[in-house]
């Protein structure tokens, strides 16, 4: 998802990501692009190219495509990116293969400069506007998830923000033009106190607030970038603490592509969050029959993956015995599942051992976590359990030094990874 796609602006599928499709209407390449699909996207976006050399938004479409595809394959598109105590800056950079790299700047450098030579032409050509936005928040995107370069992913933000103000001004009824400048406020929002007044006394401001309403009017009465706003909303909802708000979106997203199962563990996460704990594992039983149906999108989903969502969605609500059971397939075939998703199920197969008082076997998991990502943030903090064992904290703890997300009250309402 693009954010839960994507999952997913300063938020990676989302993470500083400000991007926008701006495609009129739903083209098969995007239709597989929010399917999951990226190889397929990619096919059609570069067929497009061949065919549009001199229209920036073919270009923008390969970096679109490129970078999330890294995302997805890093297992960065689920909403934990942004949902957890950690701020918007402690994320593990996303790998990308090198030729996909050099693909990605060559796309977007050409979509920059087709861009502007337009608007020296004509400044106020809404096309040229609306790419220039793009190409800036996909490579703003770049910048934060795979450099992790703050500063460079910031004024490519701004760049973004400001193509698309201008756009807003000039086609005040263009409301998908909202939609940049509306991810701009709300991440700007969101950072912590020290760099909002940093970014304040450079010039940069923004209103939690202002964006989400903003999102909230795109999602209603956009058309191009609806999809986005929606998926960006519900984790939004999420981080807000209004999960809730969060299922109607996904379930309408479902609808619309089916294929993608990252939308249906959103709502098992959701669902979860609200406290609506039948209908979460109604959620699990029914991606677990459309896998072991083969049914299209579901395929290339590890079982063990389904595994981490059931198995952490039990651990949070006390059943540690059947959690216990899930996370043992999970880690079992670790090295088939995405990193982020490997990473979490050896740690929280180390913390089940610690509640059960298995210390020893809880070491052996955490170092299993290190092993894999010594300086991510999940490895930090299983080495910290090796000396301290893992004990649940009490529902005031903010859990500041940790990537477990905050609980809301007991442990059985505390908010999923």
């Amino acid at each position: 998802m693009r954010g839960a796609l994507i999952a997913g602006c300063g938020l990676a599928l989302f993470n500083a990501g400000f991007v926008s499709a701006q495609q009129s209407g739903l083209s098969p390449g995007y239709d597989h692009f929010y399917n999951l699909e990226y190889d397929e996207a990619l096919a059609d976006f570069r067929a497009s190219v061949q065919q549009h050399p001199e229209d920036p938004n073919a270009w923008n479409h390969i970096a679109h495509a490129l970078l999330y595809r890294a995302m997805y394959r890093s297992g960065a598109l689920e909403s934990e990116l942004v949902t957890g105590s950690n701020p918007f800056l402690h994320r593990d950079k996303v790998t990308i293969a090198a030729p996909d790299d050099s693909e990605f700047h060559q796309a977007v450098d050409k979509a920059i400069e087709l861009s502007e030579a337009r608007l020296q032409e004509n400044p106020n050509d809404p096309l040229a506007l609306g790419a220039l936005g793009v190409a800036y928040g996909v490579r703003g995107n770049y910048n934060f998830l795979v450099r992790k370069a703050w500063a460079d992913a910031l004024h490519d933000a701004t760049d973004a923000r400001n193509a698309e103000k201008h756009l807003c001004q000039i086609a005040p009824e263009n409301v998908d033009a909202r939609m940049i400048p509306a991810v701009y406020d709300y991440v700007m929002g969101s950072l912590p106190i020290g760099y909002r007044i940093i970014g304040f006394i450079a010039g940069y401001h923004g209103s939690r607030i202002r964006g989400i309403e903003a999102l909230e009017t795109v999602a209603k009465d956009g058309k191009a970038n609806r999809a986005d706003a929606e998926i960006l909303l519900a984790a939004i909802y999420r981080r807000e603490h209004r999960p809730a708000e969060a299922v109607p979106l996904l379930e309408d997203l479902v609808q619309r592509f089916p294929r993608n199962y990252l939308l249906r563990f959103e709502i098992v996460q959701m669902e979860s969050d609200a406290g609506k704990k039948d209908q979460a594992l109604a959620e699990i039983a029914q991606i677990r029959e459309l896998e072991r149906g083969g049914a299209p999108g579901f395929t290339t989903l590890a079982p063990e993956k389904i595994d981490y969502l059931e198995g952490n969605f039990l651990f949070w609500n006390d059943d540690l015995n059947e959690a216990l059971v899930h996370m043992k397939r999970a880690v079992a075939k670790a090295h088939e599942l995405d990193l982020n998703t490997a990473l979490l199920s050896w740690m929280r197969l180390g913390q089940i051992y610690d509640l059960e008082g298995h210390h020893a076997a809880a070491v052996a998991a955490y170092r299993k976590a290190i092993a894999m990502a010594p300086r991510s943030d999940v490895g930090k903090e299983s080495r910290g359990y090796i000396a301290k064992p893992y004990r649940i904290k009490n529902a005031t703890d903010p859990r500041k030094n940790s990537t477990e997300p905050q609980p809301e009250g007991s442990v059985a309402k505390a908010r999923q990874q």
